[in-house]
């Protein structure tokens, strides 16, 4: 039986097919390429090119592959941007994903991993979050990712769909190989921005506010290696062929880093100072972000391997320190 990774051209998705293949898995990927990179695509793995809101085209996914199950990554995700262009969100995150639930039911296809957030919680009511506190989302792409949840949980009431939600922060680090990373345009993420001082492509890191209540001043966020990540979402395609019911887990780290933290490991790794320009807070940016992966490590059996900073932070050297330019020659 085959695995479907919608979005398995991008960051996450790549990692996950990377995987998916290692443990001798067949896998189908669909991407439309607006973010994903070509370049990233397993040779091993089957690539349509093709867009999830276009039901003609999946169908014929559908009718070509023998699929078991889906692994859903095909959706914007940065945050500036859902606020200044919100319909955007919800034309590719929520109509796509309507298209494709009526694709999977006419085709019998039953199971799907959801590739969520944590930014579906809003502003934390306590730390480390859990699966059962509320999801008050404060932007645009957290409402439109709790929308599609609650879209599959509707959905599975009525067609017996079964579907795993996982909810995390920062993804981060790359491949073993060095062979993909991460590649944003514009790139928002606090690491590979960091990286950029090494590389010659800015001159220094900004950080927004010293003055929090934490360890350093700094703003606390939750970082999981990707590849990490990638083996959360096998877990979860395991768990509902297992026959298990549909469920939501939560992957932190449960600890936390500074933004200081990740300078400072960043200039042990790479042996640049790396300056960094202090700069007044972001509005909305709260003190800590952390979110608990017990249940995932109890149901799943999810046991990060890549845990420590200096693991993730040379795993992302070794890819931007030979890819600058991401995917792109220039």
């Amino acid at each position: 039986m085959t695995i479907l990774v919608l979005g398995g051209a991008g960051y996450i998705g790549s990692h996950t097919v990377y995987e998916l293949i290692d443990q001798g898995e067949d896998v189908v990927i669909v991407d439309n390429l607006v973010t994903g990179h070509i370049e990233a695509v397993h040779e091993k793995a089957r690539f349509y090119q093709g867009d999830i809101r276009d039901r003609a085209f999946m169908d014929s996914v559908f009718e070509k592959e023998n699929i078991d199950a889906v692994i859903h990554f095909a959706a914007f995700s940065l945050v500036g941007e859902s606020m200044v262009d919100p319909l955007k969100y919800y034309d590719n995150n929520l109509c796509g994903t309507k298209v494709l639930l009526d694709s999977m039911i006419a085709h019998g296809i039953d199971k799907i991993v959801f590739s969520s957030t944590a930014a579906t919680y809003g502003e934390p009511e306590r730390i480390p979050i859990m699966e059962t506190d509320r999801t008050e989302p404060t932007n645009t792409y957290g409402e439109t990712k709790l929308s599609m949840e609650k879209m599959f949980k509707w959905t599975s009431k009525a067609h017996n769909l079964r579907y795993v939600s996982l909810r995390y922060f920062n993804a981060c680090g790359a491949h073993k190989s060095g062979n993909i990373g991460e590649a944003h345009n514009p790139e928002s993420h606090l690491i590979p921005l960091i990286l950029q001082v090494p590389n010659g492509q800015r001159e220094n890191i900004k950080v927004f506010g010293d003055d929090y209540d934490t360890k350093d001043g700094t703003c606390v966020r939750d970082y999981i290696h990707v590849t990490d990540l990638a083996q959360a979402h096998i877990l979860a395609v395991k768990y509902l062929r297992e026959g298990n019911e549909s469920n939501i887990f939560n992957l932190g780290n449960g600890v936390g880093f500074t933004v200081e933290e990740v300078i400072e490991e960043a200039r042990k790794v790479t042996g640049h100072p790396i300056p960094e320009v202090k700069a007044e807070r972001r509005a909305g940016d709260p003190a800590r972000l952390i979110a608990s992966s017990e249940k995932a490590r109890k149901i799943l059996g999810w046991n990060p391997q890549n845990a420590n900073l200096d693991d993730i932070i040379a795993s992302a050297w070794k890819w931007h320190s030979t890819h600058p330019h991401g995917y792109s020659k220039n």
